[in-house]
């Protein structure tokens, strides 16, 4: 339930507190005194678009803030938003639309964005303003009114199919779309990986190649200058005269050890020079082994060359190292496979949709039934409200024609309507006048809002085309809904105001600049003044306030 209602720079309203109750409360006032301001005060806060237009001239901000009692529930969803609720049942929300267009949204202290807002406030208000009479024309809302009342049990999981298999459909046609690029790619990783595989390669291969082809190409002048070292180290074979460095290391390691046998502290001296002549044989010996080694053979060279070339051809095509190569098909495998894996995939969700299809079409049948009984009960439900509202012979009925699968079901509905007997019913946009289309939309309204349980709902000028007699109907009506609900009307009609548990008088006051509304709640005397006024007096002539009285009177003992 709101309690409290706060606008500060709303349109005309520069600073106002509507104090809210249980029951239902009216609000009337003169034209331009802005009873709508309060309408689209509460709009705004349950998270309707706002731009800088609703800010008063001369403010930089236009702030909406309600007090709400909720249950254990939401007090809980608010908490989770990161929001507290006083004493476990009182929330306060904020809106706050600035002049440059911004808009911010609190809900329990928390900041949270618009949709936030909207979705927790949703669940605790709803309000019917006179664009609804212009929506109630369309087959849209008139499908949206019918299972509102009928409530299809299938229709959650009808939506659900239907977003997967439009999920599914847009996969399959992407599939199918690609297909001829899906081969071609197929056909061209099919012809890479078998170059690469003819070819074997390994890693590293091309720099070893490399090495040894400079080794077979340069083998003869390796070979002489292994040679050259190696005279130098052991001696020439051909000349034992001359001189070797392992020789000339041998004579100075003995004289350096007969050295040592004679001054023990030359013995560490020895010792160095004996691990050098180990050193140097070892040397000589490594290049020996080398030389030995080197051979001329242009066989291999060539074998190497042809080796390398195949090498490059790959590097080429697939990459500029051999190692990018390898990645290449590495990953041209895993890629086939998901490609070689589209026509199964192809065929499974061919078979998916044709199974959510099935499922769709029995569930539109079943939606569609549902909605057909529950159809005739809001027909008869509504006839007997229009009855009631000096409508004693008009005709309501829902035409339900089936056409292709839709976000819905596959029922396209149409609310047909007669006011007169003998009048064949014709779709209720073409044929009602503004005044049989606000009785049929209040009829429709309490109907949907009485099966809803308690609730906030707000009714802005139910009554508009509409008085007399009729009037006091739609007060009956609303009165009889605010017994479990709390209901708000902005009305124009006394014998509707008249109903009111609580009536809150929006005055407006003009210095010839700018306009500031102000709101009070009328006691007895005030109410009687105000209903006078409403019905065409000046609120304090005596036939009027009697006439006011009596009609208060009326009220209270329906």
């Amino acid at each position: 339930m709101l309690t409290e209602l706060h606008l500060s720079g709303l349109g005309v309203v520069e600073d106002a507190t509507v104090p809210l109750g249980p029951g239902l409360t009216a609000l009337t006032g003169e034209t331009g005194a802005g009873k709508t301001m309060i309408v689209a005060g509460l709009g705004l806060l349950l998270g309707a678009k706002a731009d800088s237009g609703v800010v008063r001239h001369g403010n930089d901000r236009a702030v909406v803030e309600g007090r709400w009692i909720v249950g254990p529930e939401l007090a809980q969803q608010v908490g989770e938003l990161g929001g507290d609720v006083d004493d476990g049942e009182e929330l306060t929300c904020r809106r706050q639309v600035g002049a440059n267009g911004r808009s911010r949204a609190v809900v329990g202290g928390a900041q949270v964005p618009v949709s936030t807002l909207a979705a927790t406030l949703s669940e605790l208000a709803t309000i019917h303003g006179q664009s609804e009479q212009i929506r109630l024309s369309s087959s849209e809302r008139q499908r949206e009114i019918l299972d509102e009342y009928a409530r299809p049990v299938g229709l959650v999981q009808y939506r659900a199919d239907l977003a997967e298999r439009k999920q599914l459909a847009s996969q399959l046609a992407r599939l199918v779309e690609e297909e001829s690029t899906r081969t071609r790619e197929i056909e061209l990783l099919r012809f890479g990986l078998e170059e690469i595989n003819a070819v074997e390669p390994v890693d590293g291969e091309d720099h070893a190649l490399a090495t040894e082809a400079l080794r077979l190409q340069d083998a003869d002048q390796l070979k002489e200058l292994a040679a050259t070292a190696q005279r130098a180290l052991s001696g020439d074979e051909d000349d034992f005269d001359a001189p070797s460095a392992v020789g000339l290391l041998d004579e100075a390691r003995k004289s350096a050890e007969q050295l040592a046998d004679r001054d023990e502290t030359a013995a560490e001296l020895a010792g160095r020079i004996r691990e050098a002549s180990y050193t140097l044989h070892d040397i000589a010996s490594e290049v020996a082994s080398y030389a030995t080694d080197l051979v001329t053979d242009p066989i291999r060279l060539e074998a190497v060359a042809e080796r390398r070339a195949q090498l490059v051809a790959l590097t080429r095509k697939y990459g500029p190292e051999l190692s990018d190569v390898i990645e290449w098909a590495r990953q041209a495998v895993t890629r086939l496979d998901e490609l070689e894996g589209a026509d199964e995939s192809i065929g499974a969700l061919r078979e998916r949709i044709a199974e959510l299809d099935e499922r769709l079409t029995r569930a539109a049948e079943v939606i569609s039934k549902d909605r057909q009984r529950a159809a005739d009960r809001l027909a008869e439900a509504v006839r007997s409200e229009l009855a009631a509202l000096a409508m004693p012979h008009a005709r309501l009925e829902f035409q339900l024609t089936r056409v292709g699968l839709g976000p819905h079901g596959w029922d396209r509905v149409e609310l047909m309507f007669s006011a007169n007997p003998g009048s064949t019913p014709a779709p209720l946009g073409k044929v009602a006048s503004g005044g049989e289309l606000s009785r049929v939309r209040l009829a429709l309204e309490v109907i949907l809002a009485s099966q809803m349980g308690s609730h906030t709902y707000v009714f802005d000028e139910v009554d508009a085309g509409v008085g007399g007699a009729v009037g006091l109907e739609i007060g009956k009506r609303l009165k009889r809904l605010a017994t479990k609900s709390q209901v708000i009307v902005v009305t124009h009609l006394a014998q509707v105001a008249a109903y009111a548990d609580a009536h809150l008088v929006i005055a407006k006051s003009s210095d010839g600049q700018v306009t500031t509304s102000d709101i009070r709640l009328l006691d007895d005397d005030e109410r009687g003044a105000e209903l006078a006024r409403m019905m065409g007096g000046s609120g304090d002539s005596e036939a009027g306030v009697e006439h006011a009285a009596e009609l208060l009177t009326r009220a209270r003992g329906a």
